[in-house]
């Protein structure tokens, strides 16, 4: 098989069912570097099935996943999360005792003061656990946390948790974010604010999004590609207007 989209995400005749439930059926979709790309759909559509194929959570029963050229079909999500692949979830699981930094310096990883011998050697980590440190610092300023990087996650807004997340996903090195209705939960004028910030986020790191969203009034301001599914397959594709526009997307809703 030949896979022209040589940066980026590609999924081929992805196939996935649940018993006699087909969740998926013959999904082809192309997630190209350093865009935002949507999928939107009623509820049972098969979205988060979609994103937890790709992201290893499931195994499909037929077709292929894709990512920079390399196939990472049925690859188990630690597998995906050393290649820069991150799956966050519409419930953020901050570490709700440690600070807004202590949190992105928890998602560090390779750090040499975690090994159990190397911890002693204090030469062995020291450097490491400076560069980690302003690493943080300069993730908190892109995400505007910065004035809270000494507060308790527990203590951060909905949309502030939000974006949390987000740092901790950068802070070890993510490429590729396969976000779960990051808009959830939030008044209208942060979920606008988490968007922003994403798509800041993405033309400065050149970070690469596929997003389960519902909000469609907020989202659609800052996607650059959509895809539409309804009972597992892709009904519609192109922009935003174009894809809300399409007959079948409109009856896939309305459920007529």
């Amino acid at each position: 098989m030949v896979i022209k989209l040589k940066e980026g995400l590609v999924t081929k005749d992805l196939r996935k069912t649940f018993g006699g439930l087909i969740a998926l059926e013959s999904v082809d979709i192309e997630v190209k570097k350093g865009l935002m790309t949507m999928l939107i759909g009623p509820n049972g559509s098969g979205k988060t099935t979609l994103i937890n194929v790709i992201a290893g959570f499931y195994k499909p029963d037929r077709g292929s996943v894709w990512y920079n050229g390399q196939e990472i079909t049925g690859l188990p999500p630690h597998k995906l999360y050393e290649m820069g692949i991150v799956r966050t979830f519409q419930i953020p699981h901050p570490f709700l005792k440690l600070t807004v930094f202590e949190n992105l310096m928890a998602a560090c990883r390779g750090n040499p003061g975690e090994g159990f011998f190397t911890a002693l050697v204090k030469n062995s980590w020291l450097k490491t656990e400076e560069q980690a440190s302003e690493q943080a610092f300069e993730i908190l300023k892109i995400l505007n946390l910065d004035h809270l990087w000494n507060e308790e996650s527990q203590k951060l807004s909905g949309g502030q948790t939000k974006l949390l997340e987000v740092g901790r996903a950068l802070m070890c090195g993510a490429e590729l974010l396969l976000m779960d209705e990051p808009a959830a939960g939030i008044n209208p004028v942060l979920a606008h604010e988490v968007f922003d910030h994403l798509k800041k986020i993405g033309r400065k790191l050149g970070i690469t999004y596929l997003v389960v969203e519902h909000r469609l009034d907020v989202a659609l301001k800052y996607v650059d590609y959509v895809y539409a599914m309804a009972r597992g397959r892709i009904i519609s594709k192109g922009d935003g207007d174009e894809v809300l526009n399409n007959p079948l997307v409109i009856e896939s809703y309305l459920g007529r």
